[in-house]
């Protein structure tokens, strides 16, 4: 896990994030310094976990999810963070990764997630999103779909669907889609 600062303490100690070697000060927008208090206010599932590829760019990250329970029990999906300049007012963009046979995510990596669209609110945070994340593993809902054959199968067949995650899971074709194995 790596060391996250808070800005407050690097401020009292003269220095910034991202500030330029070259000694002038650089502000942190409104998005850093909100990204590094839901960072810093984080709390995990056990099933969840956050990897910063770059410890001084917490704009971007990524969020890997292992479900315990449910249809995608022993998978490891992993999502990518965006923070963009207008955050907390927007919502970070996020993708999966991990090509999932999901009724709520499409085979480019879209989320369908109320609160990454028409209903997030500023007062949501990183953790409310991460929440969300999880549940559409437990929950899949085949009302709002994005992947609409995988929707059907689990409206219409819910044990055939639960056959074609588990294929999918451990690698191989559903239908003419080939799944890479995200088995832990």
């Amino acid at each position: 896990m790596i060391k996250l600062f808070s800005m407050k303490n690097q401020k009292k100690d003269g220095s910034d994030v991202g500030a330029p070697k070259s000694g002038t000060q650089k502000r942190a927008s409104a998005a850093q310094l909100r990204i590094t208090k839901d960072i810093n206010e984080l709390t995990l599932p056990k099933t969840c976990d956050t990897e910063f590829p770059d410890p001084d760019d917490l704009l971007t990250f990524k969020l890997i999810i292992c479900p315990d329970e449910g249809f995608y029990r022993g998978g490891r999906f992993i999502f990518s963070f965006k923070v963009g300049p207008n955050y907390p007012h927007e919502p970070p963009k996020v993708k999966c990764e991990t090509m999932v046979y999901h009724p709520n995510i499409d085979l480019e990596g879209n989320v369908c997630l109320n609160i990454l669209r028409e209903d997030w609110k500023p007062v949501l945070t990183i953790n409310s999103i991460v929440y969300g994340l999880q549940y559409l593993f437990l929950e899949p809902n085949p009302e709002d779909p994005l992947n609409k054959e995988a929707a059907e199968v689990l409206q219409n067949n819910r044990r055939l669907f639960e056959q074609n995650v588990v294929k999918s899971m451990k690698g191989g074709y559903i239908g003419n889609v080939y799944f890479d194995r995200c088995l832990k």
